[in-house]
């Protein structure tokens, strides 16, 4: 399988639902993966196209995704909740050529620009995007803007984060992972930064799917190709539920009330 078959099956026609569940290795025990399999077995029966996660959970599961449209993306980038002013600092804890003999389908890593170790994570990024390219991988940026010296430029409604997408793409990245602002002129000039798929992320569980829902319709409506969503699914007291209505929301375009019925949310 070449690059652009391992891009169309994990965002097929550019558009995807990726879940990612690498959040144990930074803070656990949390609600919703401490029975990984299960929460696994749910995504794979919902369809979504792809779980990004640390290389260790893809090597133990990704013999789940055997047969189905479910892919793994192996994330490479962790810090953990007890690196105290070292916790935005995320380093590389692997290599793009683990990825196909885990399992893995594509390579993702993380930068927090803004952060005091920007430049260190900016570097690991340019060196796992060129492992992927060597390998014809797809690869995957979380560039979020987030970081206590973020600066974004006088004027710049979107704060910063049309940058984020901007660095990611031009670090080589496939596709890019953005947040929500609210606001959707600044969320088109986010999805217009960079012509790579830009996906939403989910922010921290609240398990109102209506809202969840809502505010994924808006993105999509604004420009993003999918999401990028992970504890608002896996926390979610319906996993299948959840992920199903947003496979239908970005692969088939339905309503948030459509999706919502459909899917017993």
């Amino acid at each position: 399988m070449d690059k652009a078959a391992r891009m169309a099956k994990l965002l097929p026609q550019g558009r995807g639902v990726w879940i990612p569940i690498d959040h144990g290795a930074s803070d656990f025990p949390i609600p919703g993966l401490t029975d990984t399999e299960a929460v696994i077995r749910s995504l794979i029966a919902a369809g979504v196209d792809g779980i990004v996660a640390q290389k260790g959970l893809v090597s133990h599961y990704h013999h789940l995704c055997e047969g189905t449209s479910t892919s793994m993306v192996i994330h490479f980038s962790v810090s953990t909740r007890h690196a105290g002013p070292d916790g935005a600092n995320k380093v590389l804890v692997g290599h793009a050529d683990e990825v196909l003999p885990r399992g893995g389908l594509g390579v993702s890593c993380q930068v927090n620009m803004g952060s005091p170790n920007e430049a260190q994570m900016i570097e690991r990024m340019g060196q796992i995007s060129r492992e992927a390219l060597h390998h014809n991988l797809p690869m995957f940026g979380m560039v979020y803007a987030r970081g206590e010296y973020l600066n974004p430029i006088e004027g710049d409604t979107t704060g910063g984060n049309a940058h984020a997408v901007r660095l990611a793409f031009e670090l080589g990245c496939d596709a890019a992972k953005t947040v929500w602002n609210g606001d959707a002129e600044a969320f088109k000039t986010i999805t217009s930064a960079a012509p790579i798929p830009v996906l939403v992320a989910g922010g921290p569980s609240t398990g109102d799917s209506h809202s969840i829902l809502t505010m994924v319709r808006s993105a999509l409506d604004a420009g993003a190709s999918g999401v990028c969503m992970g504890r608002q699914v896996f926390a979610h007291e319906n996993v299948e539920g959840i992920a199903r209505a947003l496979v239908m929301l970005v692969h088939e375009n339905a309503s948030v009330e459509d999706a919502m019925s459909a899917c017993q949310l």
